[in-house]
């Protein structure tokens, strides 16, 4: 346990001490100062309860007499719980946010290393790319690639190129550029030394060194005065440019990257001069080695993306949005290959990923799981000593964004209480990295733990892929509830931004005048996994015994989305050739090595859909649906027929249906005419001995 400080920020919340059981400070940033820093000379970890004051604190602790146990963390309970409309009932709220920043941090994940040189491009316009090269120049090793005429420095300090990019990709220390050069003049072997200038009868050409073809007439002086150099060729074949960079500033109104995370080390600043000078200014600073998390990990022997050469699943690749994930195909086995040099940590492709074969792990979702319980039971705890019997709602929110809206709505809602409404009591924001970061495990998990909703805040700075995988996943999310009779209790929140208050405040409000909704099951005691289908399966089972109304035996139908679900099989056309067996990635469909017998497991079905590719006869078909737990854990045979048993010596070698399907497709042929048709009838080596003795 950690000692915990908390400011009442001069009187300003009507924090209970009693309640709370701990001191309430008014001024420990400026009186009770030297409180603080009392505790940081303890034998004890610290919790200050004040965001706003952290840098000072912290120059406090590196002032201390001796090192700290650990380093401080910090907890804001004022604007989320104080500074609100109900902060005289959110006394189970603070004491739920206390503890969790009391929680023990989650286990370090690997490192993704970057080295950059400050091998810098400048590309756009030449009158503003220039400018910007000339200043950077003196702390990086700059080129410029100018899209537009512009003109040049008398000196040559830097390589100037001209051009149209045809091909940008990479990240930080490892760009790749692709450029036509596309003017009669290559910059790179011009001296502008301006002797085309000089005798250019129609000034077509000026300092820039880039020929106007609109006005050339085609006289060539400018070709037979610069013949010593050779700068100049209207014929020229070869025009492909390549090169290697570190960084990229990219000053087009119409950027290489427009994705909504580029790559590190890419900026596309636009015209604004302001954000090109705080770029520029950032720029400096990328020279060097640096390192950030690896956000995922991946497991491929339960991907289900491809086999036997047909794809199946591409989730992960369509969400995510800086290009990150590829599709690798060897020997026929697929599997997707991710760039964790280009992957921003979105977490969306675990989201989605029906295996759980991509999974994020920053932090995991079990380290995840064990805050969200600790937040339930910590405010069930206290909200039943206060004999209310209130049921939180758990508000996910990307972790920057996030907060800094929830702040600036909880200031706005003390400052201006009549205009903004602030997070109601009930409400407990929980930060994660990336609001596309979490999926169903957690969710379903959250309200299996007591939240009586989950509710997912969007910021507006969020990739569209995002926000319809998020849409799509909680419209499952509330599907699977609705099977079980429960209330949808999986929402969104979309904003416009960070600066959306009035929508936000509004949400809030509805939220209040709604009231608390009531848990839709007694708290579960299992911890979630990272694997993401056991997660799902316990949380199932526990909701499950708790259902308002129980699954049928044909199950509820769920949308096509879901990746619970079963396989429709078609008996008279399916001739059990087992291809759907040697394809399926999760051993779903199961063959029999004694009688021709197709099986299926649905618990252990993705709903990827290559059985469905692969089949010839086109017999299966997805069902999305969700069956009792028992039901879904059985195996159960889906189609069976009867062995053929050669003719010749009796050996079994196909089904009975199999063979007929080829005497009717192969009768009319003419190698099996009059008694050959037989042969079909034949094992491979009763036919080839047949086929010896007849001839």
């Amino acid at each position: 346990m950690s000692q915990k400080l908390v400011c009442n920020c001069n009187g300003t919340m009507p924090l209970d001490s009693k309640a709370l059981g701990m001191p309430i400070h008014t001024s420990l940033c400026r009186q009770e100062v030297g409180l603080a820093m009392k505790a940081m000379n303890g034998d004890e970890a610290l919790i200050i309860a004040c965001t706003q004051e952290s840098a000072l604190f912290a120059e406090l602790a590196e002032q201390s007499e001796k090192a700290l146990v650990a380093p401080l963390r910090f907890v804001n309970i004022r604007e989320i719980a104080g500074w609100t409309q109900e902060a005289k009932t959110s006394g189970p709220k603070i004491a739920a946010l206390l503890a969790l920043a009391d929680m023990p941090e989650a286990e370090p994940v690997p490192v993704v290393n970057y080295e950059s040189q400050g091998r810098l491009l400048v590309i756009g316009p030449g009158g503003q790319a220039l400018p910007w090269a000339e200043k950077l120049s003196s702390s990086l090793d700059v080129s410029v690639l100018c899209t537009e005429p512009g003109a040049l420095p008398i000196a040559r300090n830097f390589p100037i190129y001209t051009g149209a990019v045809t091909k940008l990709d990479g990240y930080l220390g490892h760009f790749t550029v692709d450029w036509d050069l596309q003017n009669p003049i290559d910059p790179e072997m011009c001296t502008r030394c301006g002797a085309c200038v000089e005798v250019c009868p129609e000034g077509a050409i000026d300092d820039a060194f880039q020929i106007d073809l609109d006005k050339c007439k085609s006289h060539r002086a400018c070709v037979t005065a610069c013949a010593g150099i050779g700068a100049i060729a209207f014929d020229r074949v070869d025009r492909k440019r390549s090169s290697e960079f570190d960084v990229i500033m990219d000053l087009r109104v119409k950027p290489q990257m427009r994705m909504s995370q580029t790559p590190q080390g890419y900026f596309a600043p636009g015209q604004d001069p302001l954000e090109q000078a705080m770029v520029a200014n950032e720029l400096l600073g990328l020279v060097g080695e640096f390192e950030k998390p690896k956000y995922f990990a991946y497991d491929q022997k339960v991907c289900a993306h491809g086999r036997n050469g047909k794809v199946g699943c591409n989730a992960c690749i369509d969400a995510c949005s800086t290009g990150a994930i590829s599709s690798l195909f060897k020997n026929g086995q697929g599997t997707v290959e991710v760039n964790p040099n280009l992957c921003m940590g979105c977490g969306a492709c675990a989201t989605v990923c029906p295996s759980g074969a991509m999974r994020y792990n920053y932090p995991s979702v079990a380290h995840q799981g064990k805050e969200i319980k600790l937040l339930a039971n910590v405010y069930g705890a206290e909200s039943a000593k206060l004999k209310q019997a209130v049921t939180p709602s758990l508000l996910l929110h990307t972790l920057t964004a996030g907060t800094q809206l929830i702040d600036s709505l909880g200031r706005s809602a003390h400052l201006r209480p009549k205009q903004f409404d602030g997070l109601p009591s009930f409400v407990l924001p929980y930060g994660i990295e990336h609001i596309a970061s979490t999926g169903l495990d957690l969710w379903l998990g959250a309200l299996a733990y007591g939240f009586g909703e989950v509710i997912l805040l969007l910021t507006g700075d969020e990739d569209p892929s995002y926000s319809a995988a998020l849409e799509e996943q909680c419209a499952l999310g509330n599907a699977i509830l609705a099977a079980y009779g429960f209330d949808g209790r999986i929402a969104l929140i979309q904003l416009d931004s960070t600066g959306d208050l009035q929508r936000a405040s509004s949400a809030m409000a509805k939220l209040r005048q709604r009231g608390p909704l009531p848990a839709i099951c007694s708290p579960a005691s299992f911890g979630l996994g990272d694997q993401k289908r056991e997660t799902i399966e316990a949380v199932l089972e526990h909701l499950q015994k708790q259902a308002k109304t129980p699954l049928p035996a044909e199950g509820v139908a769920l949308p096509k989305s879901s990746f619970l679900g079963g396989l429709k099989i078609n008996q008279d056309t399916c001739t059990l050739c087992m291809s759907c067996v040697g394809s399926c990635p999760e051993g779903a469909l199961l063959d029999n090595l004694d009688e021709p017998k197709l099986s299926f497991i649905e618990k252990q079905c993705v709903q990827c859909g290559i059985c469905v590719q692969t089949c010839p006869e086109q017999a299966l078909v997805l069902a999305p649906r969700l069956l009792t737990v028992e039901q879904r854990k059985q195996k159960v045979e889906i189609n069976e027929t009867k062995p053929f048993h050669c003719i010749s010596c009796g050996k079994v070698f196909g089904t009975s249906k199999m063979i007929d399907l080829m005497l009717i497709k192969l009768g009319a042929h003419s190698a099996f005419s009059g008694e050959a048709l037989e042969r079909l009838k034949m094992c491979s080596d009763c036919r080839v001995v047949d086929m010896v003795n007849k001839e």
